[in-house]
């Protein structure tokens, strides 16, 4: 089984994009805004280590999918054999673009040339920090992945948008049905403590928010093709927020969809990644990095960090401790 890696990245000093991100947003950067916020766009210079937590600790991927407005850091080496550059442009009609909401370029990746049929997506603040197996994704070729409810709260840009994949789900999808084929998926022991609210719910008739993992998901590109066989006129309605908006759907629909046509292994994703907010759990982080408590971190960026140019050199100090080698994915 071959499997790909795809990442987002941008540069949010290139003044190209800059330019373009002022025209349409027609205010520029604002952190008093989701998404216009800062923390959506600016770059750490971490991305080098995302690139040696590969070559290190999951050296089996086929390849990279590189996927930017047309951007690359300089120290790139651009002639790796297994990175692939891809631009916005090479897979989102041309009508969207440019783009500047992260939903929209997730949408379209089945779209992403020579994309293989399992691959994993990562964000680009998600980071391997220990080895990594091709069995930690998939299993007997299907996604490895937490069936397990969660509450929504429907307060916030987030929250409204995984209530608009839900309503698809529900469309399509009788509860009842799925999670009577699939019990013993549903209600796995390796879930623990995390299968509550599913078994609370069990009786009521609806799908309800999934728990969602901050943090590399692995995908079936026939999934993608399914749900725009399905839902392909509101996603394409949905396309046309070049930001972040609350009629946005994001890749958890995909995902949820994965679960419901049992396109997927059990697997408590929770035992070996961590998301930390970097504005509360920036030493916890650091101390993760160190340690190599996960196989999997998220360091999710806020724009109110306290200290933040001190959190990003002890980051740094971390990460070079355990990934102090350049890799030959840079010059």
């Amino acid at each position: 089984m071959e499997i790909d890696f795809v990442v987002t990245w941008v540069d949010m000093n290139d003044p190209k994009w800059k330019a373009d991100f002022s025209k349409y947003s027609k205010k520029g950067i604002d952190n008093t805004t989701n998404e216009f916020s800062e923390a959506r766009f600016r770059d750490h210079g971490f991305l080098k280590y995302w690139f040696r937590g590969i070559e290190k600790f999951a050296p089996w991927v086929r390849k990279i999918h590189f996927v930017t407005s047309g951007q690359k850091p300089e120290w790139l080496n651009v002639d790796h054999p297994k990175l692939s550059l891809v631009n916005h442009s090479d897979y989102i009609p041309e009508k969207f673009l440019p783009v500047f909401n992260s939903c929209l370029i997730e949408i379209y990746m089945h779209k992403i040339p020579d994309l293989t049929e399992h691959f994993v997506y990562f964000n680009d603040d998600f980071f391997i920090i220990n080895n990594l197996s091709k069995e930690r994704f998939f299993t007997n070729g299907l996604p490895n992945d937490i069936a397990a409810f969660r509450h929504n709260s429907g307060i916030g840009l987030w929250s409204k948008t995984l209530k608009n994949n839900i309503k698809i789900i529900n469309e399509r999808f009788d509860k009842r049905e799925v999670m009577a084929r699939d019990h013993d998926k549903w209600f796995h022991p390796s879930y623990g403590k995390r299968a509550r609210l599913t078994r609370l719910l069990k009786p009521y008739g609806k799908f309800i928010t999934l728990m969602t993992p901050h943090n590399a998901q692995p995908y079936l590109k026939s999934t993608f093709n399914e749900v725009w066989d399905y839902a392909g006129d509101k996603l394409t309605k949905a396309s046309e927020n070049r930001f972040r908006s609350t009629q946005d759907y994001t890749p958890e629909l995909f995902r949820t969809w994965q679960i419901c046509r049992s396109n997927f292994e059990p697997y408590n994703t929770y035992q070996d990644t961590k998301m930390f907010p970097l504005v509360l759990r920036s030493k916890k982080a650091i101390k993760a990095i160190y340690d190599q408590s996960y196989k999997l971190i998220c360091l999710n960026d806020n724009a109110h960090i306290r200290n933040y140019d001190k959190v990003m050199e002890d980051l740094e100090k971390a990460f070079d401790t355990i990934l102090p080698e350049k890799s030959n994915f840079e010059i």
